[in-house]
């Protein structure tokens, strides 16, 4: 009759033998938002300071997946301040992005420094990195996922480094659905190690067989502001060619 200690040993065994590890549990995550091809999108983007007091804008999203990195524009639609004002993002997987923003009331095109990426985009909590996309393959992982219980639901609480050395996080943590994959929450910790950011990935839905994020909000635990993202309409395989999305497309 196997004894105590061998039944501990194989459920041990068997245990290991079906964890996940933190970057398997990210590439599956990633991998059900993907194969959109392309994407044209409106958004409703709601900054609220302190004291409560919000400012809305709306933006377009342009997107075009690609194996090498993602191309993004995005266009301020409203308000009139700053309509067409315009951020074009060049993924580059394992390193800095490319980034350029427009500014109309300057005619001028501005490239983001990989310095500044994590400065705040447009007065927003979200920085430009937070923009940008958001491939696992920019990040470092160790070891097994965590399994968690949240609020009665299953997670993989998953931590990830950015690879890339001008990141303003030291390390963000991810709370990934364990049924379904959908990243929920995220801790966002600044170069000092200290809690910077919390995110919240609250609403999804399926176009097509793709998991789309429908709104994210994002709060600054540092200073009490809080920003948000709402995709008011999203269309996929939208037939957006990459002449769209380019320098060319800024002015």
């Amino acid at each position: 009759m196997p004894t105590l200690k061998k039944l501990l040993l194989l459920a041990t065994l068997t245990a290991s033998l079906f964890a996940m590890s933190s970057e398997e549990v990210a590439k599956n995550s990633y991998d059900i938002m993907s194969g959109y091809n392309s994407s044209l999108s409106t958004t409703t983007m709601i900054l609220k300071n302190a004291q409560g007091v919000e400012n809305i804008r709306q933006l377009e999203f342009k997107k075009i997946e690609g194996i090498d990195g993602d191309k993004s524009l995005l266009t301020f639609l409203y308000p009139d301040d700053l309509k067409g004002t315009k951020l074009l993002s060049f993924e580059v997987i394992g390193s800095d992005d490319k980034q350029w923003l427009y500014l109309p009331s300057l005619k001028r095109v501005k490239r983001i420094s990989s310095r500044n990426k994590s400065g705040s985009f447009m007065a927003s909590e979200f920085s430009y990195e937070d923009i940008s996309s958001q491939n696992y393959k920019n990040y470092s992982y160790s070891g097994e996922a965590e399994e968690v219980i949240k609020d009665g639901i299953k997670y993989f609480k998953v931590t990830r480094i950015p690879i890339d050395a001008n990141s303003g996080y030291s390390k963000q943590i991810i709370w990934v659905e364990k049924d379904s994959y959908l990243a929920r929450y995220g801790d966002y910790y600044d170069k000092q190690d200290r809690l910077l950011k919390q995110i919240n990935f609250s609403e999804y839905k399926v176009i097509d067989g793709i998991q789309r994020i429908v709104r994210v909000n994002i709060e600054n635990v540092q200073n009490g502001k809080s920003s948000s993202l709402t995709w008011d309409e999203d269309a996929i395989n939208s037939g957006i060619t990459s002449g769209e999305i380019s320098k060319r497309a800024l002015k």
